[in-house]
């Protein structure tokens, strides 16, 4: 029997965050940016990275991890690029700052390109991607992560799952919105099979020993870890630990933030995490005209292929299952939630003083 689910209203939600996080200290303006992030991930159905992540933030700033107020530095700039320093702030106040300093430089020059040290889990990286698309520009989001991908032929974790997003505008508020992790899969999803009770598919992760593995828990809590993407090297996981390693450019070595090994473990609270990020804008009328016509061209090309016998339906391109849960969201006027997760929330609010987050509806 399938488990009751709950729409909760996107206001609601926006509210209860912001309310827990000035509960335990947030500022409230950098409460509410946080908010306006998670509840993103939820409408666009990454649960991962949603309400599910709201009592790491919250738990962040009980142990003093992260600061509450001030704002994020620039420490040196050209007309196109960007050093940040996070000043320790929440991920999502960082990320918000440097994403719109790149935008800000494309709209000048071309292009913006910003790293960032001293930051903090910044959410889903497509959030920043996307902003650059009310500008009609390219968005680009990276972001180091705590180690939790085991190399391929490796057995220790070192890499994390170190996300990519890029966002390019299309025609008729269409876009093109990939935002992955470079592992087989986020950490988030494993930790949702965790509590749910329920096994991993064999591509998603490892055990201590570097063998594969269907349980979450020794993936998520007996120092195990995931896959590349690709997942074994004979499936061509090498490729998901390549493209880790770049991200690891972009962000750790290139702003002199924290890098592999060096990060903390994400739940340890016993040292600040000084994470590395990279954003970039690039405005493509600075290139050939027409972008916007093509880039509908080949979606809709994609769109319109046949799908292959057996397959689960239409053939996509990224951003449209995301799309879909948007919509749905919209005609159920709010976001759904599985009880058991809605349960979790009440137990935040209940540590911290707040009232329950609303139900508008079971389904």
């Amino acid at each position: 029997m399938a488990e009751t689910e709950y729409v909760v209203q996107q206001s609601d939600l926006r509210e209860f965050i912001t309310n827990c996080m000035t509960q335990v200290g947030a500022c409230p303006e950098h409460a509410d940016t946080l908010a306006q992030n998670l509840l993103a991930a939820d409408y666009r159905g990454h649960y991962s990275h949603g309400l599910n992540r709201l009592g790491m933030y919250m738990a962040d700033i009980e142990q003093n991890m992260v600061e509450t107020k001030g704002e994020p530095k620039i420490l040196k700039q050209t007309v196109s690029t960007g050093l940040v320093d996070g000043n320790n702030l929440q991920g999502p106040v960082v990320g918000k700052f440097c994403m719109e300093l790149a935008i800000q430089k494309a709209k000048e020059t071309g292009i913006g390109w910003v790293t960032a040290r001293h930051s903090n889990h910044f959410g889903i990286a497509g959030w920043y991607s996307m902003m650059a698309l009310e500008h009609n520009l390219i968005g680009m989001a990276y972001c180091n992560t705590s180690p939790c991908m085991v190399p391929t032929r490796a057995r220790k974790k070192v890499l994390g799952t170190n996300p990519i997003s890029v966002a390019a505008p299309a025609n008729n508020d269409d876009n093109f919105v990939l935002d992955m992790a470079t592992t087989a899969v986020a950490l988030g999803k494993v930790e949702i099979k965790h509590v749910m009770g329920q096994p991993i598919p064999p591509t998603w992760g490892v055990d201590n020993e570097g063998q594969v593995t269907t349980d979450p828990k020794a993936v998520f809590l007996e120092d195990g870890g995931l896959l590349p993407l690709g997942g074994t090297e004979e499936t061509g996981g090498y490729k998901g630990y390549g493209l880790g390693m770049m991200v690891e450019v972009f962000c750790g070595i290139l702003s002199g933030a924290n890098f592999g090994s060096k990060i903390r473990h994400w739940s340890s609270h016993s040292e600040i995490s000084n994470l590395g990020q990279c954003f970039v804008a690039l405005d493509p009328s600075v290139f050939a005209p027409g972008f916007t016509d093509r880039m509908s061209d080949l979606m809709d090309h994609c769109r319109n292929l046949q799908p292959a016998e057996g397959s689960a339906g239409p053939v996509k391109v990224a951003g449209d299952p995301e799309r879909e849960h948007v919509k749905k969201c919209d005609e159920l006027g709010g976001i759904p939630y599985p009880a058991q997760q809605l349960a979790a929330a009440d137990g935040l609010a209940k540590k911290c003083g707040v009232e329950p987050l609303k139900r508008l509806k079971a389904l």
